[in-house]
C-alpha cells in the first residue's frame, strides 16, 4: 500500500511540474520540498533537465536540497554524465547547495571544460566554493586554461572563481598574465583577474580596461 501511495504522489508531482503555468509549478516544487518523500527524488531530478523558467529551478533545487542527502546526492551525480547540458549545468548548481563532501570528488576535468558555457560555469562556482584548500592550487591551473573563454559573462564567472578560491589562486592566475605565449584575450582576462585578486572591490569592467590599456602601452 506504501509503495502504490508513492507511486501516486510521484506521479502527481510529474503531473504538476508539467503545468502550463509557471507559477503552478513553482507552488508543486516548493509543495515537495515541504513535505519531502523519497519517492519525488527522481521527478525532481528529471524535472530539472528540462524545466525553462529560472524561479522553477531554483525551487526545483531546493525542493532536492530538503530531500536526504544519502538518496540525493547519489542521483545528482549520476546527473553529470547526461547527455543534456541542463541537467548537467543544473545538477551541479544543487549539489553546491547540498554542503555535502562527495561533491568536490564529483567535479571532473570533463566538466570543468565542458563545450557547453552553462555547464562551464556551474562547475567552476561549484568547484570554487567546495575545494578543499590542500588542492585549491591545482584547481586554479585547471581553471586558468579558461580564461578569455566565451563572452562578459562567462568570463566573469570564471573570474569570480578565482575570487572564491582567493589567495591561492594568485600564481596560477599569474602565470598566464606573464606568459607571451598565450592569446592577447586570455591575458586581458587573466591581468583583470589578477588585480581582482589585489581589489575585489573593483568593478570586473573597470578591471578589463586597465588591463587592455596596460597590454596596449607594452606593460
Amino acid at each position: 500500500m506504501s509503495s502504490e501511495y508513492d507511486d501516486a504522489a510521484a506521479n502527481g508531482l510529474a503531473r504538476a511540474l508539467r503545468v502550463p503555468a509557471s507559477s503552478d509549478r513553482l507552488q508543486a516544487a516548493l509543495a515537495a520540498g515541504t513535505t519531502p518523500k523519497p519517492a519525488y527524488i527522481e521527478v525532481l531530478v528529471d524535472r530539472c533537465a528540462v524545466e525553462p523558467d529560472f524561479f522553477v529551478r531554483d525551487m526545483l533545487t531546493w525542493a532536492l536540497v530538503r530531500h536526504d542527502p544519502e538518496v540525493t546526492v547519489p542521483r545528482l551525480v549520476e546527473e553529470l554524465g547526461s547527455v543534456f547540458p541542463q541537467a548537467r549545468s543544473q545538477a551541479l548548481h544543487t549539489l553546491s547547495k547540498t554542503g555535502d563532501p562527495r561533491t568536490w570528488s564529483a567535479i571532473t576535468l570533463a566538466l570543468l571544460e565542458d563545450d557547453e558555457d552553462q555547464v562551464a560555469r556551474a562547475a567552476w562556482r561549484t568547484a570554487a566554493g567546495v575545494v578543499p584548500e590542500r588542492e585549491a592550487p591545482a584547481l586554479a591551473e585547471l581553471l586558468a586554461r579558461q580564461f578569455g573563454r566565451g563572452d562578459r559573462d562567462v568570463r566573469l564567472s570564471l573570474t569570480r572563481a578565482f575570487l572564491s578560491i582567493g589567495e591561492l589562486a594568485v600564481d596560477a592566475v599569474e602565470q598566464v598574465t606573464d606568459a607571451e605565449q598565450s592569446e592577447r584575450e586570455a591575458r586581458v582576462h587573466a591581468r583583470a583577474t589578477a588585480r581582482m585578486l589585489r581589489d575585489p572591490e573593483l568593478d570586473f569592467d573597470e578591471a578589463i580596461q586597465e588591463a587592455q590599456h596596460a597590454l596596449r602601452q607594452g606593460r
